[in-house]
């Protein structure tokens, strides 16, 4: 009933999953971003953020100084103080920016890998339509990531306000103290409550990118027609492989028609093999299998056989060995040495290429024994 109403109800292929990470649909958590973002903020300033504020001290006192910005009476004196303060400030601050710059990198990397795509940036009109553009303010999506979003700034609101109840008195002695003693003191508060806040965003992006996940497999499902199409795309249509495997069994036969004449002996099992061997002491080593087959193949190697007039020999073991152990071109396993000598100097002595006593030395000679 589903597949007639056509309902996703079949988990994505890999395919599918491939296609649409080519458009650069992905999942992606937006909070667990800002948690990595954040978290590596934090340690930057805790690690940096006492360097970078001396260099930006040093500077302050310098340009506002006796031999600082203040006291230059020239244009080119002006430039230089200001370049030079620019520099100072640079320095300062360039070790965090690409530090940050890395950290952002990673915060995308973790969740959707190494990707780019140029596919998201096409542009789509679509996007433009406002009658779609209201449907989706309104959406049941839309609503359900609304609330979400109230919860989540309920949470980091809560936070806040748990980081910073315990320096209400910290808060209220803040005019007496002196400006360093007090820039400390502010700068303590910010990092526990950048602490909470983290721990709170962390846990968020977590849920969050758990359901990006379960979403966008919400979004990839298919039809049951949908997963016949691509397999169907995939393997070829019938019609297409029903004609190439046709083509494949044509070439097959004529591979036999020209193979098989040309052999010494076909051994068959006798109905579901058949294996043509043919030996050329001038040029192989040992026996070659130069055509094999099973059931309609089998078959069909024989009817060959017959009618060039190439012996078949009935061997049912010898013909399961070879079928089994050999592709065509291969010559055959020392194993079998002996029993296919045998054979040869069998079909010699019918043929009289052999006399009886030389087919027996033939095959003696032919064994693993006289080999090693």
């Amino acid at each position: 009933m589903a597949e007639d109403m056509g309902e996703r109800t079949e988990e994505p292929t890999a395919k599918k999953r491939s296609d649409a990470r080519s458009r650069g649909q992905t999942a992606k958590s937006q909070d667990l971003s800002a948690a990595i973002i954040m978290a590596g903020a934090t340690g930057v300033i805790f690690i940096l953020g006492p360097i970078a504020f001396r260099s930006m001290l040093n500077v302050t006192r310098h340009s506002l100084g006796p031999n600082g910005l203040a006291q230059t009476t020239s244009l080119d004196e002006t430039i230089g103080e200001l370049s030079k303060s620019g520099w100072e400030v640079c320095v300062a601050v360039l070790p965090a920016m690409l530090i940050m710059s890395v950290i952002c990198a990673i915060a995308q990397i973790v969740q959707v890998g190494f990707m780019f795509s140029l596919k998201a940036m096409e542009p789509n009109l679509n996007k433009f339509n406002v009658v779609k553009g209201f449907a989706k303010l309104f959406s049941k999506r839309s609503v359900v990531r609304g609330s979400l979003d109230l919860v989540k700034f309920a949470a980091l609101l809560a936070a806040v306000f748990a980081a910073l109840s315990g320096y209400q008195d910290d808060v209220a002695a803040l005019p007496m103290l002196s400006i360093m003693e007090g820039i400390e003191k502010i700068a303590e508060m910010i990092l526990v409550t950048a602490l909470y806040i983290l721990f709170v965003l962390t846990i968020l992006g977590i849920l969050d990118f758990t359901y990006q996940r379960w979403q966008m497999t919400q979004d990839l499902k298919m039809t049951k027609h949908e997963v016949k199409d691509e397999r169907k795309s995939m393997d070829g249509n019938p019609e297409v492989r029903a004609r190439r495997m046709k083509m494949a069994r044509e070439q097959m036969m004529q591979r036999l028609g020209a193979e098989v004449p040309q052999a010494d002996v076909v051994v068959t099992n006798p109905t579901h093999f058949s294996v043509a061997l043919k030996y050329d002491p001038n040029k192989m080593g040992a026996p070659r299998v130069t055509a094999k087959g099973a059931d309609f193949i089998a078959l069909r190697i024989r009817q060959i056989a017959a009618a060039e007039g190439v012996p078949i020999v009935e061997r049912p073991p010898l013909a399961r060995a070879l079928y089994g152990r050999c592709d065509v071109g291969d010559e055959v396993p020392e194993r079998e040495y002996e029993a296919v000598a045998e054979v040869l100097a069998y079909v010699y002595q019918l043929a009289g290429k052999l006399d009886p006593i030389a087919a027996s030395s033939a095959a003696r000679a032919a064994s693993p024994a006289a080999t090693r």
